[in-house]
């Protein structure tokens, strides 16, 4: 018996060590990318001569649309508001020199995705960036207390990934290459209460991302899900950037860096890290009555004192 306890617990043991070497080396390939694996600098543009980038009107949409046409693609950037819009394509071409193409689309509506599939014929895809979505509330809430937004946030968050991804996913099978990264959220990776509906919604994007990329694989094709944990976008309400919340700009330039780093990546050291802690946190404390009603009143107090205007 005592030798049985004694392999178990050394099982154990070299079980834990292992999970931990493998945090240190993800840690490792963030810390030096260029050196662990360098992308070319030809990299985006050798997977199609355009990319598609949704909810590109600001925020994260508006960055992922500046970076990757400083790499080299033209841009469709597709958004609600056409006037914000068609400012932000005119500021991308000026100071990028790329094509950029503006498709007016509000995706808590589901008439959209024909208009924008003839939109996109013809067009040589190689990135989508399935980025649009949106928060029930930008503060914490109990699911009964927040607004009735729940068909239109479904629709956001989770229908437009699918429409999307079957739109352009088709004509990347048949060249056997692509890149599509889909925003989900570090709130997605574990059931979060008090942001119920939103983490729901980017824990279906992260399943969905990784049984989609063990389908399409071995056909060239790289789906990646991005789940960052704070950004200073309009739907936090411009959180002063700090060690945890960075600039929609500085953290979509970090994470285009780690595209080939697996299915899912956090999208910057700083995340990363924060990611590899709350693993260690069991999930009865995030659950606990205790933590809610401290969330609710303290976080929400700190929230609305790193509200700024842009």
């Amino acid at each position: 018996m005592e030798t049985f306890q004694h392999q178990l617990l050394t099982l154990i043991g070299g079980f834990i060590c292992f999970c931990t070497l493998v945090k240190c080396v993800r840690l490792v390939k963030y810390i030096f990318p260029c050196i662990w694996i360098g992308l070319p600098q030809t990299f985006f543009r050798s997977l199609g001569g355009w990319a598609v980038v949704t909810g590109a009107g600001d925020g994260l949409g508006k960055a992922y649309s500046f970076e990757l046409a400083k790499r080299g693609l033209n841009v469709v950037m597709i958004s609600r508001t056409l006037e914000k819009l068609q400012r932000a394509a005119s500021e991308v071409e000026q100071a990028t020199g790329q094509k950029v193409k503006v498709i007016q689309a509000d995706f808590t509506k589901n008439s959209i995705y024909e208009n924008i599939e003839k939109s996109l014929q013809g067009l040589d895809i190689g990135v989508l960036v399935n980025n649009v979505g949106m928060l029930h509330n930008p503060l914490p809430c109990r699911f009964l207390n927040g607004p009735d937004v729940d068909e239109n946030l479904i629709n956001c968050n989770i229908t437009s990934v699918v429409k999307m991804t079957k739109i352009i996913l088709k004509q990347m099978e048949s060249r056997q290459k692509g890149l599509i990264l889909n925003l989900s959220s570090g709130l997605g990776t574990f059931p979060c209460p008090l942001y119920t509906m939103y983490s729901a919604s980017k824990a279906f994007i992260s399943t969905f991302s990784k049984a989609l990329q063990a389908e399409y694989k071995s056909k060239g094709i790289i789906i990646q899900v991005v789940a960052p944990y704070g950004v200073s976008t309009p739907m936090t309400m411009y959180q002063k950037p700090g060690l945890i919340t960075k600039t929609a700009e500085a953290f979509v330039s970090e994470s285009l860096n780690y595209v080939t780093f697996g299915d899912e990546i956090f999208g910057c050291l700083a995340h990363e890290i924060l990611a590899c802690v709350l693993q260690f946190v069991p999930l009865w404390v995030f659950h606990s009555n205790r933590l809610q009603e401290a969330v609710l009143n303290a976080f929400t107090s700190y929230l609305k004192k790193r509200w700024r205007n842009p």
